[in-house]
């Protein structure tokens, strides 16, 4: 049996609701067995069943208490029902971590409608609707707290249009909600990782793995973070500790949104100088 070793007490959050959505896998898996390891009762969600039967096995066979089902938090009606069936069997709902997501490289030249739509709709319209339901179910009469996964986007994010402008609309609905909800006593934070060595990574095609290992020899650690190094700063969010912090982003991505090179660009003129003074003729 493996048991996930947090450096946070292990019962810090005893007898409490957390919610993981896209926590049958990667980040949302890693997430799910920290929370659990310290008491939660955590519910995990996502698209597809095999992944939340796997990990929900490997929670129970470390001891931490689980439950799960299917979602597509793109549809709001079945946001609205998880959330209600959450409160129904669990009777209270402390924690929300917005954690599921998706996207795929390309130049944006390239993204069509659809492709646009569905990483906006899933990474930004999506996490709305699990906020939104979670205040209606539980959230607004009692409190809570939120924490969203975003990404490393802070200098446009070449190559993503798509997720680099949801993921930061997500940083700012953490700001607006931070403020509308602070007198209902909910906290809503977000998460920004760099280049995590995770599952996701491994849907890439080849020619985008090669991309990502320079990405890596371009960043401050030159290493890839864990997903236990975001975890943690999830479970510091959620945590007493962080009781007045509201409205933040956490950046966890060694540096690498202070420098990196993202985006090769090639070698080319395509812009002449504008000098401003001109030969006087007179």
């Amino acid at each position: 049996m493996t048991r996930f070793r947090s450096v946070f007490r292990d019962d810090i959050f005893q007898d409490q609701v957390v919610v993981v959505t896209g926590g049958g896998t990667g980040i949302g898996r890693t997430i799910a067995h920290e929370l659990g390891s310290l008491g939660a009762h955590v519910v995990i969600c996502g698209r597809r069943e095999e992944p939340l039967v796997k990990t929900a096995g490997e929670l129970e066979a470390a001891g931490a208490a689980v439950s799960y089902r299917t979602l597509n938090i793109r549809d709001e009606g079945e946001v609205k029902e998880f959330f209600a069936w959450v409160v129904s069997e669990q009777g209270r709902l402390d924690a929300l971590v917005n954690n599921a997501g998706g996207q795929f490289m390309s130049p944006a030249e390239s993204i069509s409608a659809k492709g646009w739509h569905a990483v906006v709709e899933t990474n930004l319209t999506g996490t709305f609707y699990c906020c939104r339901e979670a205040f209606a179910a539980w959230f607004g009469e009692h409190g809570g707290s939120i924490v969203s996964i975003v990404s490393e986007m802070w200098r446009g994010f070449p190559g993503m249009a798509h997720s680099g402008a949801a993921r930061a609309a997500v940083v700012n609905m953490t700001q607006t909600l931070a403020v509308e909800w602070a007198a209902r006593g909910i906290r809503v934070n977000a998460v920004a990782p760099g280049l995590i060595a995770s599952s996701g990574l491994e849907t890439y095609p080849e020619a985008v793995q090669s991309f990502l290992e320079e990405i890596k020899s371009d960043t401050p650690y030159h290493r890839l973070g864990t997903e236990a190094e975001v975890s943690s700063a999830v479970t510091y969010l959620l945590s007493p500790a962080a009781a007045y912090v509201s409205g933040e982003t956490m950046r966890v991505d060694g540096a690498a949104s202070l420098w990196r090179k993202t985006w090769p660009i090639p070698v080319h003129d395509r812009f002449p100088s504008f000098e401003g003074y001109v030969e006087d003729s007179l």
